[in-house]
């Protein structure tokens, strides 16, 4: 902090990491604990797209939206329109969602997991939604070992609006674990869909004696 700074009494506060560098990003340290304690298919999909961390990926713009897949069970729940909520609030950031929850196929279970990959093969990223699990913990757990498979990052949602813990069995099979927060959530898909630094620096006024 420069001597004007201090002056003025303004504290700059640096936010957020990249996934580049010396590997502080939280990321890929969440990617790297789990990796250890996930399985050989886990770790081998992690690792690969660890290699890919400093890749150069277009970063996200007006022309080249971010793909996301969006975690479903065959309806718009109060979670999933809430993702969008928070993703449209942020001015500057771009996607284009693959996810068709209106649309669910005529058929058998095979078909409905046909449909399912057919939206989540072009996504960058998933967006997992944690609440899914209580009820369709089987769809849920194909969709992201469907991401998992094809090395797609998966970044998860807490559950909204209570201190329940994630279950186990679907934290091991994300990348990243967000907070219901807008920046957080935008943030995280920068990093994991186009591994782009998301350090944000905040302003603090105060005053000196």
């Amino acid at each position: 902090m420069t001597w004007q700074e201090r002056r003025r009494g303004v504290l700059i506060l640096a936010r957020g990491t990249g996934t580049c560098g010396n590997g502080v990003g939280r990321g890929p340290r969440r990617s790297h604990d789990r990796a250890q304690r996930g399985s050989r298919q886990a770790r081998g999909g992690r690792e690969f797209r660890r290699a890919r961390a400093c890749a150069r990926l277009p970063r996200v713009s007006q022309n080249n939206p971010v793909r996301i897949f969006v975690t479903h069970a065959w309806e718009n729940s109060d979670d999933y329109l809430r993702v969008f909520e928070y993703l449209e609030s942020q001015r500057t950031f771009f996607y284009r969602n693959y996810s068709t929850p209106e649309r669910r196929p005529q058929g058998d279970k095979e078909a409905v997991r046909e449909s399912l990959r057919q939206q989540i093969t072009p996504a960058e990223a998933v967006i997992a939604l944690s609440s899914l699990h209580e009820a369709h913990s089987a769809l849920l757990t194909f969709e992201l070992l469907y991401a998992q498979a094809r090395h797609t990052p998966v970044i998860l949602m807490k559950a909204f609006g209570t201190p329940k813990e994630v279950p186990k069995a679907i934290l091991d099979l994300a990348d990243e674990v967000v907070e219901w927060d807008e920046r957080a959530l935008v943030d995280a898909i920068r990093r994991q869909a186009r591994h782009e630094e998301t350090t944000r620096w905040d302003t603090i006024e105060f005053k000196l004696d």
